[in-house]
Formats: C-alpha cells, sequence, structure tokens
C-alpha cells in the first residue's frame, strides 16, 4: 500500500496544522503501519512535520528494506546502540529549528526513555495528543484495506470451526483456544490482535476476564472471542455455544442479543450517528427486558489496524456520523444478570453504500 502514504501524511500534516503542532513523532506499531507502509517495523519512528518532508528512522541494517517497502522517502538510519530512534528525532527536532516546539505523540505508545531523549534534546518542547486524529484519519478504509480485513475474517471461521469441534464439559479454556489458534495459523493469520477468549459459564461476567485452566462446564454457554490478523489488519468475532442443557434464560438472553445485532446490521448505512445505532439495539434489550442488566453503554468501535480503534465509537448519545468504508467491530457486552447472564456475540461490518457487511459471515445460532 505504499502509493497510499502521500495522501495519508497530507492529511496526517493537516490535521497538525489545524491543531497548531509543529510535528507528529509516531512510535508505535499501528500508525507506523498506517503513515510509513510499513508492517515488520520494530524499534523505528516516525516524525512527520506539519509542513516538509517525513522522515524514518530505523536500524542501520534493515535501511535497504525501509528504503524499498515503505512509502517515506528519507530514511535514516542508526547503529545501536550507540544511537537509537529517539536519539535520532532529537538530532532531527534539532535541525527543524522549533524554538519551542508543539509536538503530537499518540497517547499510550511513548515510552519515558524515548519521551527524556526527546526532552533533552527540545527542553522547551509541549506534548499533545494526536490519537484521536490518527483514529479519524484512519476510519475510512481504501480497498486494499478492506481486502485485508475480508481475508483476516475469512481466516477467523477456521479458528471457530476448531473451537466449537473442541468444546466439550472438562475440557480446559486454553485447549479449546489452543485448537483454534493453530487452525487460524494454519489458515494463514499473521497472529492473534489481542488476548482471546474461550470462557466457561461462571467467568463469562468479569469484566477483563482472559482463558486460563478452567474446565468448561457442563450445561452452561462457552463464549468464544477469536481475532486473526493480515499483513497489518485485524478482524474480530465472537460467539457463543451451549453444552448440554442450559438454563433456558441464558439461551434468551444469546437470542435476544443475535436479534439485537441483526436488526442493527440491517439498519448501519452512511450518514447515520453511532447515537441512533445504539439506540435500535437498546430498544431491542429493553423490551426483552434486559434494561437494568445492560452496564456498557457501547456497543462497539472501528476496527483495522488495531482491533479496538477509537473512532467511530458505537455509544449512547455520540454524534458521530458513520461513513462509507468505515469498518466497525458491533456489539461485544453481554447482559450481567446474576446466574445467566454472559453469552456474547460481535461481528466485523463494513459500511457499504447500501448498509452492512458482515465480513465474519458465521453461524450464529442459539443452540
Amino acid at each position: 500500500m505504499k502509493h497510499l502514504i502521500p495522501a495519508r501524511i497530507k492529511a496526517l500534516q493537516a490535521g497538525l496544522s489545524e491543531m497548531g503542532l509543529d510535528a507528529a513523532m509516531i512510535y508505535d506499531r499501528e500508525n507506523l503501519i498506517y503513515f510509513a507502509g510499513v508492517d515488520d517495523l520494530e524499534g523505528g519512528a516516525l516524525a512527520v512535520p506539519a509542513e516538509g518532508e517525513p522522515a524514518l528512522f530505523c536500524l542501520w541494517m534493515e535501511r535497504e528494506y525501509i528504503q524499498d517497502t515503505s512509502g517515506i522517502g528519507k530514511v535514516i538510519p542508526f547503529v545501536f546502540p550507540e544511537s537509537n530512534q529517539s536519539k535520532e528525532m532529537g538530532k532531527w527536532l534539532k535541525g527543524q529549528g522549533f524554538m519551542a516546539p508543539r509536538l503530537g505523540f499518540t497517547r499510550y505508545f511513548v515510552s519515558l526513555n524515548d519521551y527524556l531523549l526527546l526532552r533533552e534534546a527540545s527542553p522547551d518542547m509541549a506534548v499533545c495528543d494526536i490519537a484521536l486524529l490518527c483514529y479519524k484519519i484512519r476510519s475510512i478504509k481504501s480497498p486494499e484495506e478492506i481486502q485485508r480485513i475480508k481475508t483476516a475474517s475469512g481466516i477467523l471461521k477456521a479458528g471457530m470451526d476448531a473451537a466449537f469441534a473442541a468444546a466439550a464439559p472438562g475440557v480446559r479454556e486454553t485447549d479449546v483456544l489452543a485448537e483454534a489458534e493453530y487452525a487460524m495459523l494454519k489458515a494463514g493469520s499473521f497472529g492473534p490482535p489481542f488476548r482471546m477468549q474461550v470462557l466457561t459459564g461462571s467467568r463469562q461476567q468479569l469484566m477483563h476476564p482472559y482463558s486460563g485452566d478452567a474446565l468448561l462446564e457442563p450445561d452452561a454457554p462457552v463464549v468464544i472471542n477469536l481475532g486473526a490478523s493480515y499483513k497489518g489488519y485485524v478482524s474480530k468475532m465472537c460467539r457463543t455455544v451451549f453444552l448440554g442443557n442450559p438454563k433456558k434464560q441464558s439461551v434468551d438472553i444469546y437470542k435476544t442479543l443475535i436479534k439485537a445485532l441483526d436488526a442493527a446490521v440491517t439498519a448501519v448505512k452512511p450518514g447515520m450517528t453511532c447515537a441512533a445505532l445504539y439506540d435500535i439495539v437498546w430498544d431491542i434489550l429493553a423490551e426483552a427486558g434486559y434494561e437494568k442488566y445492560w452496564v456498557m453503554e457501547i456497543i462497539g468501535h472501528g476496527i483495522g489496524i488495531r482491533q479496538t480503534e477509537f473512532y467511530p465509537v458505537l455509544a449512547k448519545g455520540n454524534d458521530t456520523v458513520l461513513e462509507k468504508n468505515m469498518v466497525i467491530n458491533l456489539l461485544l457486552p453481554t447482559v450481567y444478570m446474576k446466574g445467566a447472564g454472559g453469552p456474547k456475540i460481535t461481528d466485523t461490518i463494513l459500511i457499504g453504500e447500501d448498509g452492512g457487511q458482515r465480513l465474519t459471515d458465521y453461524p450464529s445460532d442459539a443452540v
């Protein structure tokens, strides 16, 4: 996707100018993929001035490869440990002649050491957050990006098939997950984009659970939440399988979630607000009597290079307008009803000109 980089850099520079910033200092892998066009650069960084030519920093031994594969013309190598990306970024900063530069960073991805080295080079710098700007630029997917997400979505089917086949009472959560991950790697996944989940019934209402040595319980739901990646882009899908004779309430909850998801996928279209989409889901949950057990006011996010991209956020009251060629992951929260709640479902959806298209097209039968 090298040919897409100049337009992406131009969009970033326009955003920096609008925010009154002098440059973006990008360290995180996901924005290096997007703005530099390289999906396997480690220990690198990208400096993008609001005006002028960007510079990409990498290990000297990777310079030729990065020069050939990235969309950035100026590639500056460094020899480690004598130097590193931030020492070189500091030199670049000094060379720009900024007096007290206002620098944009993506909020979660800058180490203290990198920050200190930049501050040593430019003691009067001001630090600003450009995470939302980057997510917003990334939210409209190109045809090449959509194809990679579609490929990752297809790979997910192999993982879900394997998980369904392995799920049985008395089997460890991690054993089911191992079968799913192996199947996806064999099918072409570049690896999981997040800590995937296989969860037995009693552990599904934890806020941040992960698969462990718990044994799948008889007559209970099993949540299977999987992700796959392909050339820097990801997809995500969750389904619930029921073992034996589960509680009717649990099955009803899952059927309600399926109904809400189906209604949202049918309704979603360019020009709709996130709030309007949320309200469709909420109305179905409320009609079923589950409104007081629905504690999350978010039903999804954008998805692309990262499994959770924070533009758009499909949340109650959010007036962000959905656009053509956004890709979203829709619905994951569950009904938090003690003893019965916990089933989950989610799909990766492309917003096309005529509405929503399920990229993770996999059966969602409740039993």
